[in-house]
């Protein structure tokens, strides 16, 4: 018997194994569904104990993989039920710092309420006014005073690309080549400034406003001028408040004693500071503290990037903000408990390590280290030794360091 196409000609007949196709009410959507099907018919069939254990097998596949799909949907549902809660947390924030604790601040923020909403995270879309008002402003610098010193530091970059060295009044107190030095660092320390965001350097939506608070600073302090690390701070900043309040929150961060400590390198009083954290260490956290007297790793070795950043440079910028929430209602005591927390929550890491790994792992710390975690390690740590709080244990120390230095006969003569 011949068959033809609809075009009346001639063609071949079907394959056997097109006829089973055919004789199929579905196609196999996979290889795992082959097993079903019966055996070609030019081969033998199956066994029946072949086809029944091939059926127990497919069986067993699709209850495995229901499971596996009932799980990753009852995954998705807790991550959404997570998500709506945290948004609707952040909401219900938002409206209570807006509507009854920024109207108030004066009288509420010091308030039990307050301090817990606070160590809860301040809501980004008003954490920049919060930081504002928390770090207030001493030095009573005004957005008049930041375009005087943006536009200095603009006359300067000017100055300098086309090779003057003039020496402006405002600079009795730094060289020329101090100057030049900053600019370069400061041009050079921006392109290295949370470089995977990619919004601070060249040609990032954010590059001119960093670079400007940097120059408008150094001119503002001619006598610290640009340290390294400060774009890190300043960048934080500028993620939260418009340019001018930015630099003004910077100037008046940077003016603190711990800041300006550790930016002026002030080496008699970082090792205050460093003392003084050892103390609350030993208290602590005596075994870590041991460990590390043992293998004589000293705070400057991973303190000095943490504090000189705020964190910002060794935690992800998330929990780095968290920190700085908490940092701006307590002051410098909390980074100090927040070195502490860190060290407590790997602790059983750190004392089975030696010099070089502990360095190696303070200084980069795990890229998805959980907030909650740090918290709640934070959160155990008492900043209290024998009595005394941080401000106490730091103020005996500084005098303690004064006298000696009265009495040390090289320092008299």
């Amino acid at each position: 018997m011949e068959y033809e196409d609809k075009a009346g000609r001639p063609s071949k007949p079907p394959s056997p194994k097109q006829n089973v196709r055919k004789n199929l009410d579905f196609e196999p959507l996979s290889t795992t569904a082959l097993i079903l099907e019966d055996r070609p018919a030019n081969l033998p069939a199956k066994p029946a104990e072949e086809a029944q254990k091939h059926r127990q097998q497919y069986e067993e596949m699709v209850v495995q993989a229901k499971k596996r799909e009932l799980k990753e949907a009852q995954r998705r549902r807790k991550q959404l039920e997570e998500r709506c809660r945290v948004e609707e947390s952040i909401g219900n924030a938002v409206l209570t710092w807006n509507n009854e604790i920024l109207p108030n601040w004066e009288t509420m923020w010091c308030s039990k309420k307050v301090r817990d909403l606070w160590w809860q995270g301040i809501p980004p879309s008003v954490r920049g006014k919060v930081w504002s008002l928390a770090i207030g402003n001493e030095l009573n610098i005004t957005h008049e005073l930041f375009d005087i010193c943006l536009a200095r530091a603009k006359e300067r970059w000017r100055s300098l690309s086309i090779g003057g060295s003039e020496v402006d009044y405002e600079d009795a107190g730094s060289s020329a080549a101090d100057r030049e030095a900053s600019l370069e660092l400061i041009k050079l320390d921006i392109s290295r400034t949370f470089p995977n965001l990619c919004i601070f350097q060249q040609g990032g939506p954010y590059h001119d406003m960093l670079h400007s608070v940097l120059g408008a600073y150094t001119c503002y302090r001619p006598d610290v001028g640009y340290v390294q690390g400060m774009s890190f701070i300043a960048a934080v900043l500028i993620l939260n408040l418009d340019t001018a309040d930015a630099f003004i929150a910077f100037s008046n961060l940077l003016n603190k004693p711990c800041q300006m400590a550790f930016f002026r390198v002030d080496h008699s009083l970082m090792l205050t500071y460093f003392a003084a954290f050892e103390v609350f260490f030993e208290e602590s956290l005596p075994k870590l503290f041991a460990h590390f007297k043992k293998n004589n790793l000293t705070p400057d070795i991973y303190l000095i990037d943490w504090i000189f950043t705020l964190y910002s440079k060794s935690l992800p910028l998330d929990l780095a903000c968290r920190i700085w929430d908490v940092f701006c209602r307590d002051g410098e005591e909390f980074l100090f408990r927040t070195a502490l927390g860190v060290l407590k929550l790997f602790e059983d890491i750190l004392t089975k390590m030696d010099f070089i790994h502990m360095a190696q792992f303070l200084t980069r710390l795990p890229e998805d280290l959980p907030a909650e975690e740090l918290f709640a390690s934070i959160a155990t740590i008492q900043m209290q030794s024998r009595n005394k709080k941080w401000a106490q244990v730091l103020t005996t120390l500084q005098k303690d360091s004064r006298e000696t230095e009265k009495g040390s006969p090289s320092l008299r003569h």
